[in-house]
């Protein structure tokens, strides 16, 4: 699959916009884009990406980046108004989380809070939702365009020796417990997903990750989270993390670890996200990485099938 990363940087540019409004559970809906520090690395990656893999997805993905930065001019041309909408979405952090479409849930959290606003205000409001809905259905057909282009190819830039990374683990969970690599040795598989708290699709199949974890106890095996906004026992992003995966009813165990451990330098080779693989026993990542949402039941089908080839070789 090709990498994503001119995607995941146009997405970011929605997070910059909403980070000037000083909302920050407008991230979860606003797409891929890590904090400040962590952009400059995605910029690199970015042009890393650019010079070696000038693929087919480029047109798709320049169109992407500018309907990202249409919508994040709509904000901008109306920032108090939207300030204020995005201000009862900070009150309401369980709405935050939900899988709506983007223009339908901030027209809903319009009608909600109606009253608040003067009529000059929700004609204003009306007219850019229209505005967004139109965009958000044309990005919507992009992303479907560049997911189909991917599964033809890698979006993995790691090296071809990177497949036993999780030997010899040492982190934490997100309550701060010792966590090794007995974790892979006790399954007989282990679904890894890698995401960032800014990531709209990450955060999107979170609640769809905590049914698959329920049906690989079942089976053996379990799903564990890796948030790269976590790492370096980062607590600011832990507390976000922590909210975000209490908002979608995600209770599998989420790890943190070094960035400069063997798998953290994995994690920062990582073009896309969400990212996810299988280890085994032995800590060995099995087969190509997988990306793309689970809420997706095309990509969940392709995921479980993966699982069971591996389950099946035990």
């Amino acid at each position: 699959m090709k990498n994503k990363t001119l995607r995941t940087n146009s997405m970011k540019l929605k997070k910059a916009i909403a980070a000037s409004l000083a909302i920050s559970l407008l991230f979860a809906f606003t797409g891929c884009g890590n904090s400040s520090d962590s952009a400059a690395t995605e910029n690199t990656k970015q042009e890393t990406a650019s010079a070696t893999n000038a693929g087919d997805t480029s047109a798709p993905n320049e169109k992407l980046d500018d309907l990202y930065q249409q919508e994040n001019q709509i904000f901008a041309d109306h920032k108090n108004v939207w300030d204020k909408v995005f201000g009862f979405m900070s009150k309401n952090p369980d709405d935050a989380a939900s899988n709506e479409n983007y223009a339908d849930f901030l027209a809903n959290t319009i009608e909600s809070n109606k009253d608040s606003f003067s009529e000059e205000e929700y004609a204003t409001l009306s007219k850019d939702i229209e505005t967004i809905r139109g965009i958000e259905e044309e990005i919507a057909r992009l992303e479907k365009e560049i997911a189909a282009s991917d599964s033809s190819g890698s979006t993995f830039s790691g090296s071809a020796d990177s497949t036993g990374v999780f030997h010899d683990f040492k982190g934490k969970d997100l309550d701060g417990n010792d966590v090794d690599d007995s974790l892979f040795a006790q399954n007989k598989v282990t679904v890894v997903n890698f995401w960032f708290s800014g990531c709209k699709p990450c955060v999107g199949e979170l609640s769809k990750l905590n049914e698959l974890n329920e049906k690989l106890k079942e089976m053996g095996g379990e799903v564990v989270g890796i948030n790269t906004d976590t790492l370096d026992d980062n607590q600011d992003g832990i507390k976000e993390a922590k909210e975000i995966l209490k908002a979608k009813g995600a209770s599998y165990k989420n790890l943190t670890f070094d960035s400069d451990s063997t798998v953290g330098k994995y994690a920062g080779d990582i073009m896309a996200f969400p990212t996810t693989v299988l280890v085994d026993k032995d800590g060995n990542i099995i087969g190509e990485p997988f990306m793309g949402g689970i809420d997706d039941q095309s990509n969940y089908d392709q995921l479980m099938k993966q699982i069971q080839s591996v389950l099946d070789q035990k």
